[in-house]
């Protein structure tokens, strides 16, 4: 699993000390933890940010890349981040061979385009760039042209078979819409208004020239405007750094930006992602900070910033902290699922048949901390959660600001019989107000996994 089941502790005492506990304890990144992520795609909906991700397999060896789904995670605030399972897996479009690579999806008159890059059956060892669609942001997103929309043939200035990676789609103000993408190559070309096929010529831009693209131009083109400028993001080098040029058109030219993150930590590639939300700017990107991360094991993480009065953007470093301030606060009194989670450590998330997301692999001294909760003025007097345990079950200990923080109550989780069979189960809390940061720590019985937790609810 992501993470070992030897007491994470006892294990960090004994190797590094305290201070690393208390900096991992308190950490914002990476904001996923509950799996290996790579490859950030934000898009802001309807005052909501959807995260799409590819998915690293846990057990990818540590010289090759194993994908075969992408995953949404949503979030009002930017620190709370709730899985909303695979939108989409390779082994769902027919003319895959199951690779997945970066994607990004846009919105355009109610519907929603995936654009994916993937190895396709026809060309052993050739990325392709598709499009699938779906009618919400959760999916599901169907193939609708039966093949990619974009070939290795179709490119040429890269002689390389994997030259068609990481697409970044954008509509600009005017309704017509561009498709950026490449590796060792950046290519573009202008969309028709089904977003499904492409208008005209595949261009290229001139990586080599040093006065429009920082450095070795590698992969991962990022495309938006911003106040009538466009803004280029892609990865330079390798191992990879993050470097942005402008335009004052998006057919160029481009003008040397700078640089956004330099190399850090221990990914060889990082992939950037940047949305402004509610009056801020936020950069997301991906390293290998997860325990047992590697190049091939990664995981997302995000920089608050702010523009320059010219519209440039700063350098950043990578840091655990995060997101310090987030946008709102949660409302503990409506059903919150389990996988809604600030920060975790051990657990997993699972999907059941019935497309159910819950929280699995629990075991002693694992948390999830949701930050921000606000019990108003009344307060909770009672704790509800839904759970299901085939063994033993075990405890939930509902705590405030921290793991071993004030203890509100501790709810008993049962034996329920099979893991699929779910019970709502209650206990008193001693009355809480005002906003806090919960941590729910899972106490029981070694080595095997405690229960299943789907949701949870307090009651006045």
């Amino acid at each position: 699993m992501i993470i070992s089941k030897i007491s994470f502790y006892r294990k960090l005492c004994l190797t590094v000390g305290f201070s690393l506990i208390y900096s991992f304890i308190s950490a914002q990144n990476p904001i996923i933890q509950t799996m290996f992520t790579a490859d950030p795609a934000p898009m802001v909906y309807q005052d909501k940010v959807y995260l799409y991700v590819g998915v690293d397999e846990p057990d990818a060896p540590k010289n090759s890349y194993l994908m075969r789904e992408y995953r949404l995670f949503t979030t009002t605030d930017m620190v709370n981040w709730t899985d909303k399972g695979a939108v989409l897996k390779t082994s769902e479009v027919p003319w895959a061979n199951g690779d997945a690579n970066a994607a990004q999806v846009i919105e355009r008159n109610g519907k929603f385009y995936y654009y994916i890059s993937t190895g396709y059956n026809n060309n052993p060892g050739g990325i392709g760039v598709g499009v699938l669609v779906g009618d919400t942001s959760y999916g599901p997103f169907k193939d609708v042209l039966g093949k990619p929309l974009i070939t290795n043939q179709m490119t040429t200035y890269a002689s390389h078979s994997w030259d068609d990676l990481d697409p970044s789609v954008f509509i600009d103000d005017n309704g017509q819409a561009y498709l950026f993408w490449g590796n060792g190559a950046c290519y573009w070309a202008k969309l028709n208004k089904d977003m499904v096929s492409i208008d005209g010529d595949i261009h290229f831009l001139d990586i080599k020239d040093p006065k429009q693209i920082v450095g070795r131009f590698t992969e991962a083109p990022w495309i938006y405007k911003r106040n009538k400028t466009y803004y280029l993001i892609y990865a330079s080098q390798f191992p990879e750094e993050i470097n942005y040029s402008t335009a004052k058109k998006i057919t160029g030219p481009w003008k040397v930006g700078g640089k956004v993150m330099p190399t850090e930590k221990g990914s060889n590639t990082n992939h950037p992602g940047i949305i402004d939300y509610k009056g801020n700017s936020y950069f997301f990107y991906h390293n290998d900070a997860l325990p047992n991360g590697h190049s091939y094991d990664r995981s997302v993480a995000v920089e608050q910033f702010q523009y320059g009065k010219d519209g440039s953007i700063p350098t950043m470093n990578m840091t655990d902290a995060g997101i310090v301030k987030g946008l709102g606060t949660l409302n503990p009194y409506q059903k919150t699922e389990a996988e809604t989670i600030a920060f975790s450590k051990g657990i997993k998330a699972n999907e059941d048949k019935e497309k159910r997301i819950f929280i699995t692999d629990i075991h002693n001294g694992d948390y999830i901390k949701i930050r921000d909760v606000d019990f108003g003025n009344e307060g909770a007097l009672q704790f509800t959660a839904n759970v299901s345990s085939r063994y033993k079950g075990g405890k939930i200990e509902i705590k405030t600001g921290a793991v071993d923080g004030k203890l509100l109550g501790t709810l008993n989780v049962p034996y329920t019989g099979e893991w699929e069979n779910w019970k709502e189960v209650f206990t008193k809390v001693e009355n809480v107000k005002g906003i806090h940061d919960v941590y729910f720590v899972f106490t029981g019985g070694e080595p095997h996994t405690l229960f299943n937790f789907d949701y949870w609810k307090f009651i006045k």
